[in-house]
């Protein structure tokens, strides 16, 4: 039996309990968990706007060290550090044949599956795939990646979605260049590592926004040169910190219509948009036809930061070791399993950056 942060059903509170968790069978691998970054998408999952089997283990984001692998696994042994992958490629759907792995048809079919069961019985699902919230996981082997050397064991969680997801909007989507401003909307997890990203791209100005006044001390250490406390003129402060213009690119990490809104009439005439965050159906945003042609901007949404984790942590990796990339800025607050619900009553209220649970 392992400790596991169980979501009973929608919108109910989690629940520690222990699980019994099956032997590693051919092309499955167990894992005892390093650590588990606490997401926003756990928080969607628990209040429904996205959806997956339950009752469920909840967490994504996720590293450890393998315990043990089954038949047929090569890539990784006992004893090896590994990033879990929540979103892993099947190699053979349309959307993997032309290289977008992110957006692989197959890559949640594993939520389905029965990951564990309770003290008495009940079948348990794997959230988005990996279980994190738990003591010991057992992952297909494409959810497990190597970890390079030089990267800490319990920081390198955030890799497997924060990161990665922040990494890749700035780098796959909106493709900043050396030179370009960039505005972040959102400084939590996934923004800071956004602003992170932006500096290692090179942009000549950073501009954090969020609700909070609080966040600005942290997304001025991760490399913003300016910080916006939102508001209804949002927009209008950016471009006065763009000389007029706006910003050459925007990321939203919210989700929320309104603020998707101020990320594009914060851009420039002709300037890319890429929504990072998850919003629900009711969060609507409207444009007019003409408002589309007379400032030729691009609005695009970005699943998983575009990325392939495969080959984009190694390239992290490098970042780290080399000082431009420091997980620790993102991390607010460590603690164990007991202190999720607080910690998503965090995001609620837009505290903090990244709440990291550590198992002992």
């Amino acid at each position: 039996m392992v400790r596991a942060a169980v979501l009973p059903s929608v919108g109910s509170a989690l629940e520690i309990i222990g699980i019994e968790l099956p032997e590693p069978g051919p092309g499955r691998v167990r894992v005892r968990l390093a650590a588990a970054g606490v997401c926003h998408s756990d928080l969607s999952l628990s209040d429904g706007t996205m959806q997956v089997p339950v009752p469920a283990v909840l967490g994504h984001e996720g590293a450890g060290t393998v315990v043990s692998v089954g038949e047929g696994v090569t890539h990784v042994a006992p004893g090896d550090a590994v990033v879990l992958n929540w979103a892993p490629s099947c190699g053979r759907c349309h959307h993997c044949s032309i290289g977008e792995v992110w957006l692989c048809a197959g890559a949640l079919r594993g939520a389905g599956a029965v990951h564990a069961v309770t003290e008495d019985g009940t079948e348990l699902h794997p959230g988005l795939n990996v279980a994190a919230f738990a003591e010991e996981t057992v992952v297909a082997a494409n959810c497990v990646l190597p970890l390079p050397e030089g990267v800490p064991l319990t920081d390198a969680a955030l890799l497997g979605c924060a990161v990665l997801t922040g990494y890749g909007a700035v780098h796959h989507s909106a493709r900043v260049r050396e030179g370009e401003s960039v505005v972040v909307l959102g400084v939590g997890g996934v923004g800071l590592a956004t602003v992170q990203a932006a500096r290692i791209a090179g942009a000549s100005k950073v501009v954090a926004v969020d609700v909070s006044p609080a966040k600005e001390e942290l997304a001025l250490a991760a490399g913003a040169t300016d910080f916006v406390v939102a508001s209804d003129n949002t927009a209008r402060e950016v471009r006065g910190l763009t000389g007029g213009q706006g910003a050459d690119v925007a990321v939203e990490c919210v989700g929320r219509g309104v603020t998707i809104r101020a990320a594009w009439d914060s851009t420039r005439r002709g300037g890319r948009t890429t929504v990072v965050g998850i919003g629900g159906r009711d969060q609507q945003v409207t444009f007019h036809a003409l408002e589309l042609f007379h400032w030729g901007r691009t609005l695009s949404g970005c699943v998983y930061g575009n990325s392939d984790p495969a080959r984009d942590i190694p390239v992290l990796a490098e970042h780290i070791r080399a000082g431009r990339l420091d997980l620790s800025t993102l991390i607010t607050e460590r603690i164990g399993l007991d202190g999720i619900p607080a910690a998503f009553e965090n995001m609620l209220a837009g505290k903090g950056g990244r709440a990291l649970v550590v198992f002992p």
